[in-house]
């Protein structure tokens, strides 16, 4: 199969990896899982799981890539065209050390507005969002990737010590709040006597 597109070759790549993480974890997990013992073994049984989530962030990665490539073409272009104006304005302005500001104020207003308006742009807008987008989806492949092999090792997951942080925090807070409130028994107690 000869793939025609960018996106058709991904699928085509995808599909064959896919195919063959499949035939090779069957062939190899039974016996690396029966030759493993401890955390080994549980990370041979979850290896097709992580090869899954390799394949995923090539993908990922891929439009990424492209995405970014926009991002930083659009800063460029915007660079360019706005150092232009400055250089079409540069000869008007005397050289002595009092236009000098005058100078730098055109430099920042003509830059200013430049890319301001490239920030409003529906264009760069939407760029950045499949930007970030696919910037998450790269973060959710490598704490997917990350989560196996904790569980492998049998340690708990991210969420898991987000949830301990969290009611860490909470306590904290309450201790904190019954502090101040046995100080003010306390002072109330000594204004008594």
């Amino acid at each position: 199969m000869k793939p025609q597109s960018t996106e058709e070759a991904v699928k085509y790549y995808k599909h064959l990896s896919l195919f063959w993480t499949d035939l090779i974890h069957l062939m190899s997990s039974k016996p690396q899982a029966l030759t493993s013992t401890g955390p080994m073994r549980a990370f041979a049984t979850n290896s097709k799981k992580v090869a899954t989530e390799l394949i995923e962030i090539n993908e990922s990665l891929l439009g990424f890539n492209k995405f970014q490539t926009e991002y930083y073409k659009q800063f460029a272009e915007t660079w360019s065209e706005a150092q232009k104006k400055v250089n079409l304005k540069y000869p008007e302005i005397p050289q002595d050390v009092e236009q000098i500001e005058v100078f730098k104020r055109i430099w920042i207003d003509i830059f200013d507005n430049d890319f301001t308006e490239l920030f409003d742009s529906k264009r760069f807008g939407e760029n950045y969002g499949k930007l970030v987008s696919k910037e998450l989806d790269l973060t959710k492949h490598w704490n997917n990737i990350t989560n196996v092999i904790l569980q492998s090792v049998n340690l708990p997951s991210k969420e898991e010590i987000d949830e301990v942080y969290k009611e860490l925090h909470i306590l904290k807070k309450r201790i904190t709040k019954l502090e101040i409130e046995s100080k003010k028994k306390k002072m109330v107690e000594r204004n008594e006597k």
